[in-house]
């Protein structure tokens, strides 16, 4: 008889001994549940809390079913970090572990965008600077960053100059094995690695001479051969527009941090118009393709003429006539272009040899028609975009004016090219929204059936009879789907407090009123510093960071005073230090300790109402019957919410208190939905009862 398959519970166990751990029982339930999923092809939604080991909860399950079921899985991050720990700790380690219980060894590889990688034949002068007589010119000579015009170009304060990085960078491709950009230390600007990298549109493809030695296609052979393939949100978000090339073949797909994943793949899906990329198209034209640009020139000039007189915010029925019809001779210009920068064949009917200017500037033509052709469709034809007008200032003061394309809606990309044919499974620490999975589940593309009860937490419920044996969601077929919370290791109600301010006024315009801010003061001073506050607007950090420097004799750290992860080592290096910033601060920032015994948000974090695309998702929500605020703010609000209350408990040894200064958190109706998705700590609306608390615990440390 063959030997029986080792169970997951076994691996698991494995693994965790390992690292050095100890059995978690939550952890146990994930991993069981990850393979009942992989094995009856139904999609699982799995919330797992701080601390819950949710990396090797999913991985020593994919890991498993990949090896046993020859089926690739692929698993994305949402973040640099935790791709890089997933690739460099956990998986290493979970294959390692793995390998003397499964019938070989697991291949595991990793895949990120073409423009992530050094491409060698631009470094070999394959490809032409993007402008001539550049300081990058000088970069192929020895000792080019000590000559005057590079020396002193483009120097970052106390680092080095733009030639400076550019010799390092080629320098750097000739000895890696990998040409990763995250592998260069110390890393170097985007300005500086695009002297060394292309995008996939610019990459000659199987015409390169150098394809052999190509980076990005060594990275796709290796995915091609893997059991698991780890990539990242970004790459899941081209694969949804429509390319689902850039993946290889797989039959499942591992989310993390996928409470993340629609805001991802909007953002890929977007798309921009300037003058700016107008010209960029029309300068490589002349100079790589030797064409004339008299007609683009001409439309270009048009739109920035439209686009002066045209009003910031949203337009909910499509273009105006006149930028309207701007963007169209764009459109119609840069088409008639690209046919002429098509390369012609050489004598024979030979293809031509490869051309990497021509490339880029074909590429740039590519890019500027289909964002044109996007943007003067007829109103009719651009329901589903949301498009809009927005100004800022780039470094020299100048105003710049963008018109933004949009989805109305990513969750049937996500479906669609993401989850049909295909397992899912989608994870996080905040997935349940309101006490609910459903919200998560129709912003990927799950279907909610109507008569569908609210789910508490720990309860699991399939939407459809389970399968007994692995179907594959077709493109057509009804998602069948599970959610489930396998809870937290941390005991919440004694590790933490949540105090809500109800007798503050409710916020207004201004950044922070006299009243927020003697809250502030009194419960920092409480806590002997040693606070993250969390605010919904840098003006807001601004002020109550100024006011707390001239109050209090603690350190008080402001986001922009220099980079995050020097500021959050700072904060975690000395106690008594705060850390004030805005929305990169509400994720992903982990500091356990005694460093951190006071998270402040100054109130609840609905998106801003001009914001464009959400503003438009709320009102078509209205407009089929349903709750916009709800489905589209309050769901915004709550995932934020639980993410920045997370902030707090990090270890089992953690205390502190989670102070939120919105009053409407407890009074107005939707304050409960926002609260359920909260860590349960235990609550109150007395300051007395959260100062005291911090007092004791600044005694006790």
């Amino acid at each position: 008889m063959p030997p029986a398959e080792p169970s997951v519970d076994d691996l698991l166990d494995l693994a965790v001994g390992a690292l050095g751990g100890a059995r978690r029982d939550g952890q146990h339930t994930m991993a069981t549940a990850v393979a009942d999923a992989l094995e009856s092809g139904e999609h699982l939604l799995v919330q797992a809390g701080t601390g819950t080991g949710k990396s090797l909860g999913y991985l020593v399950p994919a890991v498993r079913h990949a090896v046993l079921a020859d089926e690739r899985v692929v698993v994305s991050t949402a973040t640099l970090a935790l791709q890089r720990q997933v690739v460099t700790r956990d998986l290493p380690l979970v294959a390692d572990a793995l390998a003397p219980r499964l019938p070989r060894a697991p291949r595991i590889a990793l895949l990120k965008g073409w423009h992530n990688y050094a491409c060698v034949h631009k470094v070999a002068g394959g490809y032409p600077d993007d402008e001539p007589g550049t300081l990058f010119d000088l970069g192929d000579h020895a000792g080019a960053a000590d000559h005057p015009a590079v020396a002193g170009a483009g120097r970052r304060d106390g680092g080095e100059s733009l030639g400076e990085q550019v010799v390092r960078l080629r320098e750097w491709a000739q000895e890696t094995a990998t040409g990763d950009r995250d592998d260069l230390v110390p890393g170097v600007t985007d300005r500086a690695w695009s002297q060394v990298s292309v995008t996939s549109l610019e990459c000659l493809g199987t015409r390169c001479p150098m394809i052999d030695e190509c980076f990005p296609e060594r990275a796709r052979a290796a995915a091609r051969e893997a059991d698991v393939v780890v990539t990242n949100h970004a790459m899941l978000g081209i694969a949804a527009s429509g390319s689902p090339g850039v993946l290889p073949e797989h039959d499942v797909l591992v989310v993390d941090e996928a409470h993340e994943l629609t805001d991802r793949v909007t953002a890929q899906a977007t798309s921009d118009l300037s003058i700016a990329t107008v010209e960029h198209a029309a300068r490589l034209a002349r100079r790589h393709g030797g064409v004339p640009t008299t007609d683009l020139d001409t439309a270009g000039q048009a739109l920035a003429a439209a686009l002066v007189e045209l009003p910031e915010g949203r337009f909910p029925d499509g273009l105006p006539d006149a930028p309207r019809a701007a963007v169209a001779a764009v459109r119609d210009a840069s088409r008639t272009l690209l046919s002429v920068l098509k390369p012609e064949p050489a004598a024979g009917g030979k293809a031509a040899p490869p051309d990497g200017g021509l490339k880029m500037a074909a590429s740039a033509m590519l890019a500027l028609f289909e964002v044109a052709d996007r943007m003067a469709a007829d109103p009719e034809d651009t329901r589903h975009t949301v498009l809009w007008c927005a100004r800022s200032e780039d470094r020299r003061g100048a105003v710049l004016t963008r018109l933004h394309a949009a989805p109305l809606a990513v969750n049937g990309l996500i479906r669609t090219h993401l989850l049909a044919g295909r397992t899912g499974v989608l994870t996080s620490a905040t997935l349940s929204i309101g006490g609910s999975f459903d919200p998560v589940a129709r912003s990927v593309g799950l279907e909610v059936r109507p008569d569908a009860e609210p789910v508490g937490p720990t309860e699991v419920r399939p939407h459809e009879d389970e399968p007994t044996q692995k179907a594959p969601q077709s493109p057509d077929a009804t998602p069948t789907w599970r959610g489930l919370d396998v809870g937290s290791p941390f005991d919440y109600p004694r590790q933490g407090i949540l105090y809500v301010a109800r007798r503050l006024p409710p916020p207004g315009r201004e950044p922070a009123t006299d009243a927020q801010l003697d809250e502030i003061e009194a419960l920092v001073r409480a806590a002997g510093g040693r606070t993250l506050g969390l605010f919904s607007s840098r003006r807001a950090a601004t002020a109550a960071a100024l006011a707390l420097r001239e109050r209090l004799d603690v350190p008080v750290l402001l986001q922009g005073d220099d980079q995050l992860p020097t500021l959050v080592a700072q904060f975690a290096a000395d106690e008594p230090t705060c850390l004030f910033g805005t929305l990169s601060l509400w994720q992903g920032v982990d500091v356990p300790g005694p460093t951190c015994r006071l998270v402040l948000i100054d109130r609840i974090p609905f998106p801003r109402p001009d914001d464009p695309v959400r503003s438009a998702r709320a009102e078509a929500v209205a407009a089929a019957g349903g709750n916009g605020f709800m489905s589209v703010s309050a769901t915004h609000a709550a995932l934020l919410l639980a993410q920045g209350a997370g902030r707090l408990v990090r270890t089992v040894e953690d205390r502190g208190v989670v102070a939120v200064l919105d009053p409407r958190l407890s009074t107005a109706r939707y304050g409960d939905f926002l609260a359920r998705s909260l860590p349960a700590f235990w609550r109150t609306t007395e300051r007395d009862v959260a100062v005291s608390a911090l007092q004791r615990l600044a005694a006790a440390d």
